[in-house]
């Protein structure tokens, strides 16, 4: 049986010590958010995610959802697990308390929603959804509606989600085809089909709030006419109270790979009453502060996944007896010694290590750059953080995601032939783990997100502001010796990233394919930078505390080493994604399509 234990000293070293967050305590957000309120809220939500959401994660998997002439049912346990989740307040942990959000720092969430997706992921992503939808209202939605949702979504008593796939479009949203007709008394009738509407139906809240894009009749065609309406499933009468069953049905749930627990929804438009949130039209740019929210949840999940699979395979390492280290026996008395002595299997354990823990830093810098961007009373510094959240968005979703599925196949291969058994768990991590890359926009969207919007952004303003934050760093510790051997590989991998951007520059705009073919390589080569900057700077911070016998020390020295592997290991990579990049569209595009 598989097991989780929450890495609530990783994030502690991460939010105590690394990134300082005492220093933002002049913000709103972070006022109430004390040393002993963080280590509160993260002893709490361990123990919720340990003890409550983890021993239901298998079973749920197994039992999946089950719908009934539009009905789903959740698996046994879910609905008393969420409302544990409702009762302790984890909904509006970080929202606004205006509407009764605790108003706590964006980055408590962060690390809330990893602890949720590693102990069961299927059970994180209702609460997720509610979270994005929440954000969308709250920026664009009027006052009524901000008073009529809010306080019921940040709560937990009322659900959300997010309807956009259609069964013929599901990226280029252009081609949508739900219609929503005007109403005398200002509402719409929504009519279409959705798919693939994640927790489009369940059995955990009184009443779910969908946000739906669709076309207003006589809108011009493309996403210009595209907008963003609000449909509830139960209609909301003028006291708050529920009313009527809204013209909105579950077709069907989808039979899926993995993510069994969670309902993935056809949901049936049949004349429902929308409301229009925002201006007319503007419906792309109103979901998009659901999506870019959605994208760096799913970004989590790659990391919450690779954390619960790498806990059981290093368990499974120090206790399975196979064959005998190369540099003699470690284990005399037995017949064989564990596996974790053989450099193979180090290799598959620290390349998860090193993956997590610099990905755990970049999200939870993320969240600091989110508190910043909201928070922060300097206009400039607002919109530098914001800059540097959307340059990273795509980086993030993308980069956690594909490396969410290579590490649950990691661990998965540290157990051989049982890891390929249900029994163990392993299976279900590396079956959940290949959502990630592809809902949310692929992977693929992305890379060409970053490559053609987020690089050029502004004059290319945010990404000359990431390198010049990477070679500052760099620049300030070149004179210490114990830091060379990270900032000299650093220094060179900026540098390939930067001759890639020129080549872009340079390439992209004669052929567009250049760009295509070049996408991927480039975020993973930006993605990798950024890791080399994140383990650096913890590789000093390490070293500061540990000339000053501050920390736990074996914690501090294992930080070290982790370093050094990335270094040696992993930032080398950024090499050959370069050659890729600037290999162009020629070797990808040659091929003629009838001789695949």
């Amino acid at each position: 049986m598989p097991r989780y234990t929450a890495p609530v000293e990783d994030m502690k070293f991460l939010m105590h010590d690394y990134l300082n967050l005492q220093q933002y305590n002049n913000l709103p957000c972070f006022q109430e958010a004390t040393p002993d309120m963080i280590d509160a809220i993260l002893e709490e939500a361990a123990k919720l995610t340990e003890n409550v959401f983890f021993p239901i994660n298998q079973s749920g998997d197994e039992e999946g959802c089950t719908w009934n002439d539009g009905v789903v049912t959740t698996p046994k346990g879910f609905k008393e697990a969420y409302q544990q989740f409702v009762e302790g307040g984890w909904q509006s942990l970080t929202g606004d308390p205006e509407y009764g959000g605790q108003g706590l720092p964006q980055i408590l969430g962060l690390a809330l929603n990893e602890m949720m997706i590693s102990s069961n992921w299927g059970f994180a992503m209702y609460s997720g959804l509610t979270k994005g939808a929440t954000e969308a209202i709250h920026q664009w939605g009027s006052q009524e509606q901000k008073d009529t949702y809010l306080p019921k979504m940040l709560s937990g008593e009322w659900a959300a989600t997010m309807n956009l796939t259609e069964p013929h479009c599901g990226t280029d949203l252009g081609m949508l085809r739900t219609k929503a007709d005007p109403q005398a008394d200002g509402t719409y009738k929504i009519s279409g089909t959705k798919i693939f509407i994640s927790a489009g139906e369940h059995d955990l809240t009184d009443n779910i709030i969908h946000l739906v894009l669709a076309r207003i009749s006589g809108a011009p065609e493309g996403t210009k006419g595209i907008s963003l309406f609000i449909v509830p499933k139960i209609m909301v009468n003028e006291d708050g109270s529920l009313g009527e069953r809204n013209g909105v049905s579950c077709g069907s749930i989808e039979e899926k790979m993995g993510i069994h627990s969670n309902s993935t929804c056809v949901l049936n438009y049949d004349g429902a009453t929308g409301y229009l949130v925002g201006e007319e039209g503007k419906g792309m740019r109103a979901m998009f502060t659901m999506m870019n929210e959605a994208r760096l949840g799913v970004g989590l999940q790659g990391l919450g996944i690779a954390e619960v699979a790498q806990q059981n395979a290093v368990d499974y390492a120090k206790d399975r007896i196979q064959g005998r280290s190369l540099t003699g026996p470690k284990n005399p008395e037995a017949k064989a010694d564990p596996i974790i002595v053989h450099p193979d299997v180090r290799r598959m354990l620290m390349t998860n290590r090193a993956f997590i823990e610099g990905a755990r830093a970049l999200a939870m810098w993320t969240g600091v750059q989110l508190d910043l961007a909201l928070h922060h009373p300097d206009e400039k510094t607002r919109e530098a953080a914001d800059d540097l959240v959307a340059l990273l968005t795509p980086v993030i979703k993308s980069y956690m995601t594909d490396q969410g599925v290579e590490a649950a196949s990691r661990a998965l291969q540290c157990f051989g032939g049982h890891g390929y058994i249900k029994e163990w768990g392993m299976e279900q991590y590396l079956r959940d783990s290949r959502i990630a890359p592809i809902y949310e926009g692929t992977n693929g969207v992305q890379a060409m997100d970053l490559i053609g919007r987020k690089l050029p952004a502004k004059g290319g303003e945010p990404v000359k502001a990431y390198f010049a934050m990477v070679q500052k760093f760099i620049e300030e510790n070149k004179g210490n010796a114990d830091l060379e051997k990270y900032t000299t590989p650093l220094e060179k991998a900026l540098g390939r990233q930067q001759a890639a951007t020129m080549w872009l520059m340079q390439n992209g705009m004669s052929n567009p394919d250049n760009a295509g073919a070049a996408a991927h390589y480039y975020l993973n080569l930006m993605a990798l930078v950024m890791m080399g900057y994140f383990w650096a700077d913890m590789a000093k911070k390490a070293l500061e505390m540990l000339a000053a016998g501050e920390g736990n020390e074996t914690f501090l020295r294992n930080k070290l080493i982790t370093a050094d592997f990335f270094f040696t290991n992993m930032l080398p990579e950024t090499s050959a994604l370069r050659v890729k990049v600037e290999a162009g569209a020629e070797p990808v595009m040659s091929l003629d399509a009838d001789a695949f």
